[in-house]
This record gives structure tokens, C-alpha cells and sequence, in this order.
């Protein structure tokens, strides 16, 4: 099992830097999520460790081969990596055991395509078509035909983003399910958070040309490094704190920290919208508008500070909540998340919280 090293990588699309500088390490094994918006230069990340893009500067190594270092370039086809692109690009005149056995020695073509339909839940239907399977089962020989060589790594080019909402997600969990049977190193781009959180095994959130953090999905989830990261990750209360003791004093109280060595002064905590209980006790607040999602309730809170501070905040309930403009109580549930060192909360904007779009809301957690 070969792992992924790509060190201080920069890239431009002409005179346009895309990569600015990108460190990210995937161990042999495991499977990986680059998580970012349009734009922010996963794509591009993806076609320079495939071979289809040249980097400006920096290494990428696969298994500690050196694929690409700025000056020098192994072509795709001599990488030994797999590729699986968004649409599945099948031959469309090949069965399904033709797409997965292209390229393979002939000698052991049967056997190896019979164990990849078996991988990828399709047995008995290597006789078909690409037009007579379904999505789904088009990507699953997609994923098979990528996995036949066995490659050093695979890339994963947001391959379920075509698919309807209930396939997504039961598809990606198969494909996982796949890959760590098989033993593969896998990188998927992605800009669903639900995705890259159930999928992966560490998730790097991107910006700018730059992974902002790399961490298992739990850790990122609840211990981001900054603001950026926190909301990248669904929505998140972020309040004004200050910290003395290893606590964090809020407009909902003193709460204990995750890591309760955060210095001394000013700062910005978070709090997951999980974390907040509604009830007849706590420090109130108003609500100001209910959205029922099916499985839950959305609460948007409006809470006076001292000072005269508002907070806006969002907490989630399994519970049916009272109507907007009553009257509330706020408990907390669990430890807060310092986010911001002394000294820089002065750029945090007045009564700020996430602004994430509810699609790309992390409701598992």
C-alpha cells in the first residue's frame, strides 16, 4: 500500500496561481477527502497527482516515488494510478467485464474482472452495457475498471455528484466499503461536507490553494482550527469568549474548553448547533424562525448579551420547538471550541455566526 506525499505544490492555469504552497500526506491505506468550494484549486490538485497537469514547483510522491517535482514529470500512463472521472466515461460499445478488463493481460483478464463485479456488487452483470445499467451501477464499473491494474493510489473525481440524493449516499458507502476491502489509498474531491465526513478517513479542508487543516473527520468536525475551517464544516455558533482557567466566559454562560490549556484573554469559541439544548432552563433567548427538515427542527435564536451584545444563534431539536418571537432557554451540552487567539477576535464581525447552506449542512453530527 502506497501512500501519497505532496510538499509546498504550486500550480497556475496561465499566468493565474491556482496552488499556492499545498502540503497534504495520505498514508498507504487510507482513504482521503479534499474538501473546498468551486475554485479553491481541488481539481487542479487532483490532474497534477494523475499526470494531466504540471506543477509550477513542489514534489508529489506516491509510495516515495517522486511523480513530479517542477522541473520533471513521469507521464500518467507510467504512474500507476487510477482514475475515476465524474461522469464514469465508459466505452459505451464494451460490456460491463469489457470497460473493467481493458488493458489487462489477457491471462489473467477472467479471473480479475470476476473478483472486481464481486468488489463492486455487480456479479452477473458483467455482460451488460453501460446503457443498461443504471447510474449507480455505471459508476461501480467505473470504480472496478480503475481498481483492475491495481494502482499505487486512486483518485476520485467527485464521482457521485451526478447521481440523486438516496443513490449518493449509498453508493459512496459501498464504494468505501470496497476500497478498504481492497486495501487501496483513495483521494476523493468533493465539495459536500456529508460526503467527505462519511467517506473518508481524513479529510483536508482546502482554501485558497492551500489545505487549511488535515484531520481524522471527528477531530475536524469538533476541534477546527479557525473560523474558516469551522464553517466549512457545517454551521457553527461562534460567539465571543474570554478566557481565564481553562473555561471560556460566554453570553451562555462559563463553559468548559476542549483544551483547557487555551491562554489567557479574548477570543472566539465554538459550539456545534448539536450542542445546544432548548428548554425552560438556561440563559433565554428568542427564537426567531423554525424550519422542520423531516428528522429535525432548525431553531434560529436571537440572544441579548450584557453589553447589549446580540448573538445569533442556531441549534437543532429533535423536539417540536416553541414558535417564533417566544421565549427560550439555552443550555450547552459538552465543551466549547477556542478558535481564536487573544487579540484577534477585533476582526471577528459583530453577533457573527455561519451562514452555511443547509445542503452542505454535517446533519450526521
Amino acid at each position: 500500500m502506497s501512500g501519497l506525499t505532496v510538499t509546498d505544490l504550486h500550480a497556475q492555469h496561465g499566468k493565474a496561481s491556482v496552488l499556492t504552497g499545498l502540503d497534504l500526506t495520505v498514508g498507504g491505506g487510507e482513504l482521503a477527502a479534499v474538501l473546498g468550494p468551486s475554485g479553491c484549486g481541488k481539481s487542479t490538485l487532483l490532474r497534477i497527482v494523475a499526470g494531466f497537469h504540471a506543477a509550477a514547483s513542489g514534489t508529489v510522491a506516491v509510495g516515495g516515488r517522486v511523480l513530479d517535482d517542477g522541473r520533471s514529470r513521469v507521464r500518467a500512463e507510467q504512474r500507476r494510478i487510477g482514475y475515476v472521472p465524474q461522469d464514469g466515461a465508459l466505452f459505451p460499445h464494451l460490456t460491463a467485464a469489457g470497460n473493467i478488463g481493458f488493458g489487462l493481460p489477457r491471462a489473467e483478464r477472467k479471473a480479475r474482472v470476476a473478483e472486481l463485479l464481486e468488489l463492486v456488487g455487480l456479479g452477473g452483470l458483467g455482460d451488460r452495457h453501460p446503457h443498461q445499467l443504471s447510474g449507480g451501477q455505471q459508476q461501480r464499473v467505473a470504480l472496478a475498471r480503475a481498481l483492475a491494474p491495481r494502482p499505487d493510489l486512486l483518485l476520485l473525481d467527485e464521482p457521485f455528484s451526478a447521481l440523486d440524493a438516496q443513490l449518493r449516499i449509498e453508493l459512496r458507502a459501498e464504494v468505501a466499503a470496497a476500497l478498504r476491502s481492497a486495501g487501496a489509498t483513495a483521494v476523493l474531491v468533493t465539495h459536500d461536507v456529508d460526503e467527505a465526513l462519511a467517506f473518508a478517513d481524513v479529510v483536508a479542508v482546502m482554501r485558497d490553494g492551500r489545505i487549511t487543516q488535515a484531520d481524522a473527520p471527528d477531530t475536524l468536525f469538533h476541534r477546527p482550527v479557525d473560523t474558516h475551517v469551522a464553517r466549512a464544516l457545517g454551521e457553527a455558533n461562534l460567539l465571543a469568549a474570554t478566557f481565564a482557567d481553562g473555561e471560556a466566559r460566554t453570553a451562555l454562560g462559563t463553559l468548559p474548553l476542549t483544551e483547557p490549556q487555551t491562554p489567557s484573554g479574548s477570543g472566539t469559541v465554538l459550539l456545534r448547533p448539536r450542542q445546544l439544548r432548548l428548554g425552560d432552563e438556561g440563559v433565554h433567548a428568542t427564537v426567531t424562525a423554525v424550519h422542520f427538515r423531516g428528522h429535525d427542527h432548525r431553531v434560529e435564536l436571537d440572544l441579548v448579551a450584557d453589553g447589549g451584545r446580540r448573538e445569533r444563534l442556531v441549534a437543532y431539536t429533535d423536539t417540536a420547538p416553541p414558535g417564533p418571537g417566544s421565549s427560550v432557554g439555552v443550555t450547552v451540552v459538552g465543551a466549547a471550541h477556542a478558535l481564536t487567539p487573544a487579540g484577534e477576535a477585533a476582526a471577528r464581525p459583530e453577533a457573527e455566526t455561519a451562514t452555511v447552506p443547509e445542503r452542505t449542512v454535517a446533519e450526521a453530527h
